[in-house]
């Protein structure tokens, strides 16, 4: 008989751990990290035990709820089912007795029409929104697939994130297996984020419960957001600190005026550090890029090109170097031109290394419109622009309120906005030539690149960008204002002359000589150019404007207020003409070349834009002006204003002279009623054998010497105007005359009368080779008084069958002359 078989062996009385062989490599990695020592076996085994424990009692909470709500939706899908499966049924029936009523009573039936005309819409309307809860649930499973992946993602990360695998301990140890794991379910994280954020993008029209989905899933996403990008940022930080950044200042060498070349960590590292930084700085810009994407959904910002001055990646580079700079700071109060220095010459010295080693990460994280370089300057510039800001800014404008340092204010003002516009300029030049094209461009778009230039500060605070125009409007005046009382500053360069047969090239007038305009019209553009200059780096049209409305175009009003008072209560009496006429053509010089000078400015593309920006933004000032779409429109109207009425004084005033000198000869007329003293020498005196009336003579030489010294004293332009102006009243002032003052020419008067026109045309010869054409209405009264008295009488006979007589008298030549002037002229002509 066979022996009894032999008895189990005795069972432990605890349970067998499993093999190695039978862990996966996640849950080796997992204990090689959480148990490194003998005496970590020992002393975090119970608790690592009750954390597991914890979590997964989390996690099968979690999957019930999951569960629970499934079942929900499923019960709520089965149920909707039904009821469309009932509304396909009475679809099916209705239809079957549509086609039996329309068979026995034809389509004509009032069933049928009630079928059609109601039952169908409810039905389509029923169908659609079946297929809306359709999607609806679909969209709702997707994104709860997609977020509670995410947040079991998230939240296994965190658990590696209960130690700092960048400290100084581990740094030399420091294994793939330690960081590669960690930073890829951190990037597998965000691109689930991406995934849910394209889903939710997708949707084109969204119902009431659709945002109720939308406000769900942003909610989880922002929790789940808030715990990756600390994460990040601490992963990125911890490994800048092991790389050496930032490097240390060489404090003796600055304070000596001189900064020695830094070295670039960013340049030195390789190998593993290399490989770290490239990933968390990936990490950086998928965030950043996603978080900008989720924002532009919220806000609608739809179609808009995408410009990523900014980066956080790049910001974490200069917020540890901003901490060393402000303890120097601190102690340059008093010289604001060491701050600049500093940022300049570290910006300066880093800019390549940046370019070098950010830009190819930049592009492998695919954000083509972001410049490593322009990143760079744009953080650092910040970076200042906020110390300025709180330090030096906010303390000058609670004193500037005090009157009794106001002066002392004023000049640490200016003085520092000088260092911030040549700061300005020097970083801006730091980029490339493509990029400063890019940028200049791009400055037409309100805001893009606030970044690049420290006068942001005056864009966010309009309290300051005020008292920042008040200043330079004070501090220009201040210097003009000596100027416009010095009689040396309002001298006329008089080289620049008029010559016959040369006024096309008038109108190329460009600088000061040109327009004879005095020194201190120069000076005053010359001025308002610097304020307009030194505002050209804010980032922003609108502040931009008000600066230029506040302080140059304010400047020039003063000006112009200046010249009309200058202008005021001239006296143009003979014995004081030349006096009165000086200080005018100086005041109307200067106005012409100041317009001249506002006219090309605003030609230019950044006046044309912003005077656009203007009407966009609806800023109401002194540019509204109809009719004139410039940006100076209102102040060349006002100077065009000025030069029209102080040239018609001028010319108000020369005939005045010319009347009150000529009236003996106008009004007497006994030079030209003369008759032949021999009666029996029959030949009429010549004209050459005449000379010119002694009562004339007086005003025509003082009309001469006045036009003289006005071609000497005005611009070309405007003497071109008045001399024309002149011969044409004079023209009406002479013909008028004679005609009311009954006058009878004899045939010697008539002679006389031409030999005192020719003196008068020959003062007017040096500005035209023919004179006489200026005065119509002189040439064609001497014509018909030089007619012969069988010319006159047929042309008297003509005129008094056709009372008009227009075409008659064209054909002679007569065009300015009326005909009851005309037949005046016939009637007081003697004949013998």
């Amino acid at each position: 008989m066979d022996s009894a078989p032999p008895a189990p062996p005795p069972q432990p009385p605890y349970q067998v751990l499993p093999r190695m062989s039978d862990l996966s490599s996640l849950h080796i990695q997992f204990l090689d990290q959480s148990l490194v020592t003998h005496q970590d076996l020992l002393a975090r085994t119970p608790p690592l035990l009750s954390d597991l424990t914890k979590q997964c009692s989390n996690f099968d909470a979690h999957l019930s709820n999951l569960q629970r709500n499934l079942t929900k939706l499923a019960v709520s899908w089965i149920s909707r089912s039904f009821g469309a499966k009932s509304s396909l049924s009475n679809v099916n029936f209705l239809l079957e007795s549509l086609s039996l009523q329309t068979s026995q009573y034809g389509i004509g039936s009032w069933k049928v029409g009630k079928i059609l005309v109601e039952e169908i819409p409810k039905l389509a309307k029923q169908i659609q929104r079946i297929e809306n809860i359709r999607k609806y649930i679909d969209t709702a499973l997707q994104l709860e697939a997609l977020v509670g992946d995410l947040e079991d993602g998230v939240f296994c990360v965190s658990g590696l994130h209960s130690r700092n695998i960048f400290s100084e301990k581990r740094l030399t140890s420091l294994k793939s297996m330690d960081f590669g794991p960690k930073e890829e379910r951190l990037i597998e994280a965000i691109r689930s984020m991406n995934d849910i954020e394209e889903v939710l993008v997708n949707f084109e029209k969204f119902q009431a419960q659709w945002h109720c989905l939308l406000g769900s899933v942003d909610a989880r996403v922002d929790k789940t957001l808030a715990v990756v990008r600390p994460q990040v940022l601490a992963d990125h930080r911890a490994l800048l600190a092991s790389l050496g950044w930032p490097p240390k200042l060489v404090t003796s060498k600055i304070d000596g005026g001189e900064i020695a070349g830094l070295p670039n960590p960013l340049v030195l590292m390789e190998g593993d550090k290399s490989n770290y930084y490239s990933q968390t700085f990936l990490a950086l810009c998928s965030l950043q890029h996603l978080q900008k994407r989720r924002e532009d959904r919220q806000h609608n910002i739809v179609g808009q090109r995408e410009c990523y001055i900014g980066l956080w990646a790049i910001d974490e580079l200069v917020s540890p170097i901003a901490s060393r700079m402000e303890y120097h700071f601190s102690k340059w109060a008093e010289q604001p031109e060491l701050m600049f220095a500093l940022v300049y010459k570290i910006t300066k010295d880093f800019i390549v290394g940046v370019d070098d080693v950010l830009q190819p990460l930049i592009d492998k994280a695919r954000l083509g419109s972001c410049s490593a370089k322009e990143a760079w300057v744009s953080a650092m510039v910040q970076m200042l622009s906020g110390f300025l800001a709180k330090r030096f800014f906010s303390v000058l404008a609670e004193r500037y309120k005090d009157k009794q340092i106001r002066s002392e204010v004023i000049t640490s003002w200016l003085h520092l906005i000088d260092h911030i516009v040549s700061f300005d300029k020097q970083m801006q030049l730091l980029l490339s030539s493509e990029t400063l094209f890019f940028l200049e461009d791009s400055k037409r778009f309100e805001g893009l690149f606030r970044g690049l230039s420290v006068l942001t500060i005056f864009c966010d605070r309009p309290e300051w960008l005020k008292i920042w125009a008040k200043i330079e409007l004070k501090d220009a005046w201040k210097k003009i204002k000596p100027q416009l009382k010095d009689d040396r500053a309002w001298l006329i360069d008089k080289e620049c002359d008029v010559i016959a047969g040369t006024e096309p090239k008038l109108f190329l007038l460009s600088t000061r000589e040109d327009h004879k305009a005095p020194l201190v019209a120069e000076s005053a553009l010359k001025l308002a150019w610097e304020m307009i200059e030194r505002c050209q780096t804010l980032p922003s049209l609108r502040p931009r404007i008000r600066f230029i409305r506040s302080t140059a175009v304010r400047f020039f009003w003063y000006f112009l207020n200046g010249l009309v008072l200058r202008c005021k209560n001239m006296d143009f009496s003979l014995d004081h003409v030349d006096d009165s006429l000086i200080k005018v053509c100086g005041s109307i010089n200067a106005a012409r070349y100041i317009e001249s000078k506002l006219q090309e400015w605003s030609d230019d593309i950044s006046f044309l834009e912003m005077r656009i920006a203007e009407k966009d933004f609806d800023i109401v000032g002194n540019n509204e002006v109809v009719g004139n779409s410039c940006f100076f429109g209102e102040e060349i109207n006002s100077l065009e204003e000025l030069m029209t009425n102080w040239l018609m004084e001028i010319i108000t005033a020369l005939l005045h002279h010319f009347e009150t000198l000529s009236w003996e000869y106008l009004q007497n007329g006994r030079y030209f009623e003369q008759e032949q003293e021999d009666v029996n020498l029959h030949r009429v005196p010549e004209v050459t054998d005449l000379a010119v009336s002694l009562d004339i003579i007086q005003a025509l030489d003082a009309l001469k010497s006045q036009l003289h010294f006005l071609k000497t004293s005005l611009n070309p332009k405007d003497f071109l105007d008045l001399w024309r102006s002149v011969a044409g009243a004079l023209d009406q002032f002479v013909s008028c005359s004679i005609f009311a003052s009954g006058i009878r020419f004899s045939n010697k008067g008539i002679n006389q009368f031409e030999v005192d026109m020719q003196a008068m045309f020959f003062v007017f010869q040096p500005f035209c080779s023919r004179p006489e054409a200026f005065f119509p209405f002189i040439r064609e009264t001497l014509e018909l008084l030089k007619m012969s008295k069988e010319e006159a009488t047929r042309l008297q006979v003509v005129l008094s069958k056709d009372k008009n007589g227009t075409k008659c008298l064209r054909c002679l030549g007569i065009s300015h002359l009326s005909f009851d002037q005309v037949d005046k002229v016939l009637r007081d002509r003697k004949f013998r």
